[in-house]
């Protein structure tokens, strides 16, 4: 039970597929209390029924949050902070682009779409940080995650917007854990390799990453949402207590292969 006794908020769980839902439920079989919060009436159902299969609704605590309005954030974290008093470990799992701005040609990228993916995505984290680290001090510190991928130092197909705003969110993640440090606050982020997801399936050919990974990673196989959702359990545990300003790789190795080893016949 590495997470006995911390309290953890995750933003960001879609579906049963969503990364941020693994993560839960590694969080939840290690013993973590956790809140959630939901965008919408939609995504709150969905949420509500993952609940239930884990104990139930009634025991999570759930908080309306659409991280585009400030208004929306600061109720958030005023609620969690009346119900709880502290928090240890903030999981950030939301990104979003137009559809439009992922199939285009990156040069015809919108500018009104650049800067929604770049709010959404990556402001988002810098958003959340503010409000959490006030109630991670009053217990000594804790432990920030946030989700990135690989397109962010290779070139990946439809992932354009996306791609500039993990950049960003990868630039906060150092800058974040530099300034929080001081009060023992640490901050990483995770790289997953490609993985069947709400997100990832408007990414066009994602599919054939997936099968990429498996064929030509050290590994020799594609990883699953139970593997990242233990190395944000290490990351948010005493384990990883000299950890910060991290992108740790989960991945089975993909992102060190350069040019594809070509086997003899």
């Amino acid at each position: 039970m590495l997470l006995e006794g911390k309290r953890a908020l995750i933003m960001g769980v879609a579906n049963k597929r969503s990364i941020a839902w693994g993560i839960a439920a590694a969080f939840h079989r290690e013993g973590a209390e956790l809140a959630f919060t939901y965008q919408n009436d939609r995504l709150k159902e969905n949420l509500d029924e993952l609940l239930d299969g884990i104990g139930g609704r009634g025991a999570f605590a759930t908080f309306p949050c659409d991280v585009q309005s400030d208004e929306q954030l600061g109720a958030c974290f005023a609620a969690l902070a009346d119900r709880w008093g502290r928090l240890d470990t903030l999981v950030h799992c939301i990104a979003f682009a137009d559809r439009e701005d992922l199939t285009r040609p990156f040069h015809e990228m919108s500018r009104a779409g650049y800067a929604l993916a770049l709010d959404v995505s990556a402001y988002s984290l810098i958003a959340a940080a503010r409000h959490a680290a006030p109630l991670m001090v009053q217990d000594g510190g804790g432990s920030i995650l946030t989700l990135t991928y690989n397109a962010v130092e290779r070139v990946v197909s439809g992932y354009n917007a996306m791609a500039v705003a993990k950049a960003a969110l990868e630039a906060e993640v150092r800058y974040l854990a530099a300034e929080l440090g001081p009060r023992q606050i640490r901050v990483n982020a995770i790289s997953a390799g490609p993985l069947k997801t709400l997100a990832g399936s408007a990414v066009k050919g994602i599919s054939r990453l997936r099968d990429l990974t498996a064929e030509i990673s050290p590994l020799r196989r594609n990883i699953t949402q139970e593997e990242v959702g233990d190395v944000a359990v290490f990351l948010a545990s005493d384990l990883a207590r000299a950890v910060t300003g991290n992108t740790i790789f989960v991945d089975s190795g993909f992102h060190i292969i350069g040019v594809p080893t070509i086997q003899e016949q």
